[in-house]
């Protein structure tokens, strides 16, 4: 994909930055305008810095959110400034103008009187850069076959493949515009404004199925969301309430997709189609509130919403096959509605200075209204199915119950308890109704200001009312198959956590262990338990008041254990998982290491292993490769001062990534004798990044430490 360069709203914000002396940054956060005595101090100041950052390889992951995924030099400039008078503050922020994650900012407002704020941003996503493809994109659409291309029923029949073969990344880009505001009427009144556009482009992988053979496709998409928020708050002492109204409208550039299969096909399906996602709209009204009892020590907040999604996107037929003959669609579009509802009260409260209970109840409720029809089943656009079936409308009503409490029994010893019910009702799925009752208990004791002890454990039971078993076989499933959200499960847990920190010595100690064990018990077929086990630990050292130093360790293991059936009767294999995650973490930072130099050292190491055993009656006991990965990043950053205005910057960042996935492994474009894939391999790259860079302040430098 070409890099974006310039964009105009950039280059506004260039102008903006050079015309107006040390515009300034904030994150886009309006509440600072509105506080009648924060104080800010006249002047303005400002910061650039310009450099240029060279990669030594291409590696499309570690390019990932930040742009250097192509081997070769990159120019960048980043700066921020801030301008003040008179109660008026305007800040500015541009970073990465030279890589396809730049992010521009301008905030500006009037203390206590309004503020607004514009933010553009991109945010680069790369998947693979070792895929290819046949396919040639004729419009956004469509995908076409070579010129010469010869079908055959495999892929190994496929004479033309390496020569038509081209490169492919997948890979996209997503730009997102901010612009709001606040304005204060009066002390008591804020109103509010929010607007955001989000636009995704790029290539994915989708499939393309035949009847028995399938393509894996790089289909070109363009997304675009526009979000709005709408609202007025009153506020009091004791009282708070908004209004508010939100909008999210989406919209997807290409109705459907169409191809020209590599296979050999029956008379009139040589171009297949499926439809893309369909434009789609939601907008919600709320009330939200708080009130305050100081006699009572009291805070009662009420939350109120309702909204309704819709989606009335023109259908595409049955078929572009001209052999099929269907009758005409039910109706022209889906006309899908989807109204939703939420409701939630909570009530906290201290009856005494050593005690503190809190109440919360919440309701969800999601009521599909959209109508049913009977649909002719074409498949693959090769052959009417003779069945007709029915568009399922799920809904669904979820209310959770929380109620917890704490009391001081001894000075330095707290006791907490809670207990929280979920009821689910849904429409069209196995299980009607559900619910889960979960209850825990915790002890905390703190003997000294600089140490906290806590250790918290409990139960959960999810129960279900029956299974449809005649339900699930419509759908065709094992009949004594259970889905692991569906069925009954009995969970213990328990967490101990302990920290110190003293005053005394510059350290600070903290270190968690987290269980949790999972039993399916009333499960023939499908997951029948799972345990989890955490553990983390991190200590960070204030060597002296100009360098510090941190170390954080970390392991987590998920073994479960599921059955099943190769003859639809009682289980007749096994399949046992055993994930384990590692991660450890180490840094340094020297202020002042010279008189005019800073020196900053991370380094991270991160692996995951995913083993799994298979017993079958039939096959005997085997086991897949293991699935792994190892990330190790180095980070070293480098600040000498020539001036109290010049500054040079000097970053070096390594990063080592190494996977083996079978599903990847040497698995080339036509390894699969009926699936003509891209050829995409594990990630596996070795890529250092060093940059240079100068950087000038103007202005007053103290301008940046006022609030």
């Amino acid at each position: 994909m070409t890099r974006k360069r310039t964009d105009k709203i950039l280059l506004i914000f260039a102008v903006a930055a050079v015309s107006v002396p040390g515009l300034g940054v904030a994150q886009v956060d309006t509440s600072d305008w509105l506080c009648e005595s924060c104080p800010f101090e006249d002047g303005y100041r400002a910061d650039y810095e310009a450099g240029a950052t060279y990669v030594s390889d291409d590696a499309a992951r570690f390019g990932n959110a930040t742009g250097y995924d192509e081997k070769g030099g990159y120019a960048n400039l980043d700066g921020e400034g801030r301008y003040v008078n008179d109660g008026f503050r305007l800040d500015w922020f541009v970073e990465d103008l030279g890589l396809d994650s730049r992010v521009a900012e301008l905030d500006a407002g009037r203390q206590g009187s309004y503020g607004f704020y514009l933010g553009y941003r991109e945010l680069p996503y790369r998947l693979f850069d070792t895929t290819r493809t046949i396919f040639v994109p004729a419009a956004s659409d469509r995908l076409d076959l070579p010129p010469g291309w010869v079908p055959a029923g495999l892929t190994s029949g496929f004479t033309q493949l390496d020569s038509s073969l081209r490169k492919q990344n997948i890979e996209s880009d997503r730009q997102i515009i901010d612009a709001g505001g606040s304005w204060l009427p009066s002390d008591s009144f804020r109103l509010f404004a929010d607007y955001r556009r989000q636009n995704r482009e790029g290539v994915d992988v989708v499939a393309g199925a035949g009847f028995t053979q399938s393509s894996l496709l790089p289909r070109n998409f363009d997304f675009s969301t526009d979000q709005i928020d709408l609202g007025v708050q009153y506020q009091s002492a004791r009282t708070s309430l908004t209004l508010a109204y939100y909008g999210s409208f989406f919209k997807n550039k290409n109705t459907g997709l169409t191809w020209e299969t590599p296979f050999t096909t029956s008379l009139g399906n040589a171009e297949q189609r499926t439809a893309q996602e369909p434009d789609n709209e939601f907008q919600q009204l709320s009330l939200s509130g708080s009130w305050y009892a100081p006699g009572w020590d009291t805070v009662v907040a009420l939350s109120l919403a309702a909204g309704r999604g819709e989606q009335n996107d023109t259908l595409l037929p049955y078929t572009i096959n001209p052999n099929v003959s269907t009758g005409p669609l039910p109706r022209t579009s889906l006309d899908g509605k989807v109204d939703t509802s939420n409701y939630a009260l909570t009530v906290t409260s201290r009856p005494s200075k050593n005690s503190r209970i809190k109440l919360a109840y919440r309701v969800d409720e999601r009521d599909n209204k959209t109508t049913q029809s009977g649909w002719t089943r074409v498949i693959v656009d090769l052959l009417d199915s003779g069945e007709t079936e029915q568009n399922i409308p799920y809904s669904f009503k979820r209310s959770r119950l929380n109620l917890s409490g704490e009391i001081r029994v001894w000075e330095n010893v707290r006791l907490a308890a809670g207990y929280d019910r979920t009821d689910l009702d849904r429409d069209f799925q196995e299980v009607a109704e559900q619910s889960e009752d979960t209850g825990w208990g915790q002890v905390r004791w703190q003997p000294a200001y600089w140490f906290d002890l806590r250790a918290r454990a409990g139960t959960a039971k999810r129960d279900i009312d029956r299974y449809d078993t005649v339900l699930a076989q419509s759908f065709g499933q094992n009949p004594m198959m259970r889905k692991y959200n569906l069925a009954y499960r009995y969970r213990k847990f328990g967490e101990i956590t302990a920290s110190a920190s003293m005053a005394s010595a510059p350290v600070s100690v903290s270190a968690t262990v987290f269980a949790t064990e999972d039993s399916f018990t009333k499960s023939r077929l499908g997951m029948t338990d799972a345990n989890e086990l955490r553990l983390t630990a991190d200590i960070s050292w204030a060597i002296s008041e100009r360098s510090s130093t941190y170390l954080m360790v970390g392991t987590e293991g998920i073994d479960s254990t599921q059955l099943g059936s190769e003859q639809s009767a009682e289980a007749d294999w096994q399949a046992a998982h055993d994930d384990s995650f590692d991660h450890v973490g180490v840094g340094f930072l020297w202020r002042q290491l010279t008189d005019k130099m800073d020196l900053q050292l991370d380094y991270t190491r991160g692996s995951g292993n995913t083993g799994i055993q298979v017993i079958s009656e039939s096959g005997g006991q085997s086991r897949l490769p293991d699935l792994e990965s190892t990330l190790d990043s180095l980070r070293l950053e480098a600040l000498y001062r020539w001036s109290d205005r010049w500054e040079g910057t000097l970053n070096l960042r390594y990063e080592k990534f190494s996977s083996d996935d079978w599903a990847l492994q040497d698995v080339a474009p036509d390894t699969l004798p009926t699936i003509l894939t891209l050829g995409a391999e594990p990630i596996n790259y070795d890529v250092w990044a060093l940059g240079l860079g100068f950087r000038y302040n103007f202005g007053n430098q103290q301008l940046a430490l006022v609030n």
